[in-house]
């Protein structure tokens, strides 16, 4: 079907803006050039099905990782996006009586 990949071409690319987002935010906390991403935008990308790009910055460029609500919240937001996931899947494929 055409709209699951879309779908996943935009869970691709929200994922790897996410990512980059951390790693230039990491850049200028340690230059101190340019103004930072603020924490918002990294939580409501990590919202929007880009929570998998953030923590794999996280961990990778070893940054943010030292605030609980990142730690926290992040992997809550991962459970968030995969039952987004699910409930879209759910709603295309399957005729699901509430």
């Amino acid at each position: 079907m055409e709209i699951e990949k879309i779908f996943f071409a935009f869970f691709l690319v929200i994922n790897f803006i996410a990512f980059f987002i951390m790693l230039i935010d990491k850049y200028r906390s340690g230059r101190g050039m340019g103004e930072r991403i603020s924490e918002g935008m990294i939580f409501f990308l990590a919202t929007f099905l880009g929570a998998f790009g953030v923590l794999i910055g996280m961990f990778i460029f070893h940054h943010k990782t030292k605030k609980w609500y990142f730690l926290i919240g992040i992997p809550f937001l991962i459970i968030q996006n995969i039952s987004l996931i699910c409930l879209v899947y759910l709603f295309l494929y399957k005729s699901v009586s509430w």
